[in-house]
């Protein structure tokens, strides 16, 4: 099956150069004009990985980027003029996970997107140790490693797919110091391009889905993070 690519671009030539490009690689693409049609788009279409603007009518990449991150995990690559590392920074902490500047090589964009979806296929498939129970239980947190379900004190947390990941990393190594290099080459793959601050941005959403047991998760500045649980 061909991996399907949503483009999210307002500029139709844009569009229709990223497309011709991906028909000639064997994708499967879809396109949308309009950053507030986008959500739309992308659930009727389902695609593995969202190319998104960011100045779009209608909602900008960054507001679609975030609804997105709500309720899916799949790669998304900002495709956009703006250059500033501010601008990238706040891409990454939405949940970005690369990023085009224009104007762009649509052969340097291709390459971007299959390494993306080799890392998320990847992802996928990794298992977990055979050793390992279905179930965790720690100081009233919950991970349930089948149905992918985090709950703390009974209470189900409504993460995302790699909130879920993150959090089940930071379970198997409990009391443990991990760097953010360590925690991206565990959770993203080991060659992803994202910024390291891409780790600090999913810590902070951890701590408010724990509201008051943020503190599980602890800050050992110019280390890392560590979770620090009862033996």
């Amino acid at each position: 099956m061909k991996p399907k690519v949503l483009i999210v671009e307002d500029e139709r030539r844009l569009r229709e150069l990223v497309a011709d490009y991906l028909e000639e690689e064997g994708f499967d693409w879809r396109e949308c004009a309009r950053g507030d049609l986008a959500l739309d788009a992308f659930r009727q279409h389902a695609p593995n990985l969202v190319i998104l603007d960011i100045l779009m009518p209608g909602l900008d990449g960054y507001d679609v980027c975030e609804a997105i991150r709500k309720e899916s995990d799949v790669p998304i690559v900002f495709l956009t003029a703006k250059s500033e590392e501010d601008d990238k920074l706040l891409g990454y902490d939405l949940g970005a996970d690369d990023y085009v500047t224009k104007p762009f090589s649509p052969k340097v964009l291709v390459a971007k997107i299959k390494a993306l979806l080799k890392r998320a296929e990847t992802a996928k498939l990794a298992l977990p140790p055979a050793a390992e129970a279905e179930r965790m239980e720690m100081d009233g947190l919950s991970l349930d490693m089948t149905a992918r379900e985090a709950a703390l004190n009974g209470k189900p947390l409504e993460l995302s797919p790699k909130e879920f990941d993150l959090l089940l990393h930071f379970a198997r190594n409990r009391n443990r110091v991990l760097s953010r290099d360590m925690l991206l080459d565990a959770v993203w793959g080991y060659d992803y391009e994202g910024y390291v601050r891409t780790v600090d941005t999913y810590v902070k959403r951890l701590r408010q889905k724990l509201g008051d047991r943020a503190d599980l998760i602890v800050t050992l500045r110019g280390n890392g993070y560590r979770m620090k649980v009862a033996p």
